[in-house]
């Protein structure tokens, strides 16, 4: 194998594929990217055997071939070479060690055969839409920070995307929930995702996905069965199991019958929390929530720090109630909220907390309450 390419393309390149190889691995070759060199493109590959990344660029090939080399060390000397480098990769006849000279810059680095590394699951796709890459970024920011991270209920670990009914017809929902606050999120059903199964797309996924669609800005293509699901979009192809696992019924905890209602500011109540929370304590994160006719009182306090309150005006028609949150999940849900007032929905202090986008309809929030 023998080519040439530019330095831009290869670090863009290798940048989306080395991410996924994890730090640690006990089987070497999972430490390495695949380069299979062949009609003017280098295909690279990177894999943990759950997630998969496949991307192309353009390169000028002398000699076809493959290898794999190690992904953190390739990457790191491609990012410290000089910008407008020209690169090129080759190796020797024994096929041990990859040699890479850009400049006056030569490495060589060792490599493990082509054929040890994992061929790609092949298995069946059934189902298959478009996604807006807007509507895909969008269903992971509004829903992801919610996703557990306790590894026990590892049902939870993940995004939930199924088909959901809706008063004007079938959507495609996102929820995320780690069993103190809830995400859902809705977005027109795709042409072709009527009738798919309900999904779980794992957080490592979801979160290679979004930093992947950051600067893109056309369709995705996904096609996906009950065990694999797979994204294609410009060179990138990112495919991955799903979670084998039952997502609970998150409708039974969307509480129905909330009627005290408060509509508020979202930024100027983001900004409260933030302040007075600044007292509370590391491990709770505990703030009070004093609901009036027309006024917020945000209470926190610690024994070593003090305490800290602050008012701010809002709509609110209800009897007057004290209510306790995480001012984290607080802020986690502000964060989302695209239109300028955020309504919350409340029934007593120890019953869960509606919140919606004063402007969007399409998401809503579920938060438990705290003692305080």
């Amino acid at each position: 194998m023998k080519l040439t390419i530019e330095r831009a393309a290869l670090l863009r390149s290798l940048a989306h594929v080395q991410s996924v190889v994890e730090r640690r691995n006990t089987i070497p070759i999972l430490s390495n990217v695949l380069l299979e060199a062949k009609e003017e493109r280098l295909r690279l590959t990177a894999t943990d055997m759950d997630l998969t990344i496949h991307e192309e660029t353009e390169a000028q090939i002398q000699s076809p071939g493959a290898t794999t080399v190690p992904a953190h060390t390739f990457y790191d000397i491609i990012r410290k070479l000089p910008d407008g480098s020209e690169v090129e990769l080759s190796i020797s006849d024994g096929g041990g060690q990859m040699r890479l000279r850009a400049g006056r810059s030569n490495f060589v680095l060792s490599t493990l055969p082509r054929e040890d590394f994992p061929a790609a699951a092949a298995s069946e796709l059934p189902y298959r839409f478009t996604l807006q890459a807007q509507e895909t970024r969008d269903l992971i920011d509004r829903t992801r920070f919610a996703v557990s991270t306790e590894e026990t209920r590892y049902y939870l670990n993940g995004i939930y995307l199924h088909v959901g009914a809706h008063d004007s017809g079938e959507v495609l929902r996102a929820v995320a929930t780690d069993g103190h606050r809830l995400a859902r999120v809705e977005v027109a059903l795709p042409d072709g995702a009527a009738g798919m199964p309900g999904i779980i797309l794992p957080r490592k996924m979801v979160n290679e996905l979004r930093k992947l669609v950051d600067d893109y800005d056309e369709e995705l293509q996904v096609a996906l069965s009950e065990a694999r699901v797979c994204f294609t979009f410009g060179a990138i192809v990112l495919s991955s199991k799903l979670i084998d696992g039952t997502f609970p019924d998150y409708e039974r905890v969307i509480p129905a019958n909330n009627d005290k209602i408060m509509t508020v500011d979202c930024s100027l109540f983001a900004e409260a929390v933030d302040r007075v929370s600044t007292i509370s304590t590391e491990k709770s994160r505990a703030v009070k929530m004093t609901v009036n006719s027309d006024r917020l009182t945000l209470f926190a306090s610690s024994p070593e720090a003090g305490s800290a309150d602050e008012e701010i005006p809002i709509h609110y028609d209800g009897a007057a109630l004290e209510i306790g949150f995480n001012s984290r999940y607080l802020l986690d849900i502000a964060q989302q909220i695209q239109g300028e007032t955020a309504e919350f929905a409340m029934a007593d202090a120890a019953s869960p907390t509606l919140v919606r986008d004063g402007a969007d309809t399409s998401a809503l929030y579920v938060l438990m309450p705290m003692r305080v």
